[in-house]
């Protein structure tokens, strides 16, 4: 393969990791995705492939969905509720090689890689996924998407069109500003760490749901903890005193999140999921396996 292949992929590999993280939820299986795609790229014929681009897509949006299928035989049998893998998209993101986009401009960027949306995109068949994702965070029309999937276009707005029934039923859509979201995270940090549970219970919606995922790696709650009484309680251990821990707020999956570390070693990552100014969902990732790649810049 020449140098003029290999700048041709190295272009498309940001474009590529993103769309695959989304795909498949975590950043590990997005770079193998994008390594099978690389691999395929160099053995090519490369005089007859018209537009690189198009053909990229095409083989990882394939490599994805094949991953995604075995992907679902894997998580039925995790320890607990299995959750993405959360990513840094702010400015402490900035040439970290977990990174997997750009500066997050939009409402729909942000939404896109959003941990309640990822989380709600796990509920949909991976053809359907795979239609969303190219649909709605890339813009692909569906005659191109038809194409990479090797279905009809009236197939392809079919897919679509269900995919946004499940996500619409999935309550993942942004309603709060960016400035009230990291007020309110820095609020639920305040209170959770000095154990005020009625501060806490003010900020959720009454069904308000604690998912935690530690895979069976380190202690996390194994069911979803629901309404906002019991969650209060349940995160009553936030409030202890732990030598050597810190807490920071971060740009986590495109809006405010925690990460807490332990010596300077991420041990915990939160993600706040907002609906019309008010907690709605608490995602926290605690399985060190889902961490490696959330090192912090100094502070």
């Amino acid at each position: 393969m020449g140098d003029e292949q290999v700048r041709v992929f190295e272009d498309a590999r940001a474009r590529l990791q993103a769309i695959a993280y989304r795909m498949l939820g975590t950043v590990a299986d997005a770079e193998d995705a994008v390594q099978d795609t690389f691999v395929r790229w160099s053995g090519a014929d490369h005089a007859g492939v018209r537009e690189p681009a198009a053909w990229l897509t095409r083989v990882l949006t394939n490599v994805c969905l094949n991953r995604l299928t075995s992907a679902r035989a894997r998580r039925e049998e995790y320890v607990g509720p299995w959750l993405p893998e959360p990513i840094l998209t702010g400015s402490e993101a900035n040439g970290h090689t977990g990174r997997t986009d750009s500066a997050l401009t939009t409402v729909a960027e942000r939404e896109s890689v959003s941990m309640a949306m990822l989380v709600v995109l796990e509920r949909l068949t991976p053809p359907e996924r795979a239609v969303f994702v190219l649909r709605e965070a890339f813009g692909y029309p569906h005659v191109e998407i038809a194409a990479m999937l090797g279905v009809t276009e009236a197939y392809s707005q079919q897919l679509h069109s269900r995919a946004r029934r499940h996500v619409a039923d999935g309550r993942a859509r942004f309603t709060t500003s960016p400035q009230q979201a990291r007020r309110i995270t820095e609020r639920f940090l305040a209170a959770a760490r000095g154990g005020d549970q009625d501060a806490l219970r003010s900020l959720f919606v009454d069904d308000v749901v604690a998912w935690a995922d530690g895979g069976g790696r380190t202690t996390a709650a194994r069911k979803p903890i629901r309404g906002a009484d019991r969650v209060a309680r349940y995160l009553g251990w936030m409030s202890r005193d732990i030598p050597g821990v810190g807490v920071h707020v971060v740009e986590l999956n495109g809006g405010p999140g925690l990460v807490a570390t332990l010596d300077d070693v991420p041990a915990l990552a939160v993600s706040l999921h907002l609906v019309e100014g008010a907690i709605a969902d608490i995602y926290l990732i605690a399985n060190p396996d889902k961490l490696t790649r959330l090192a912090l810049p100094a502070m």
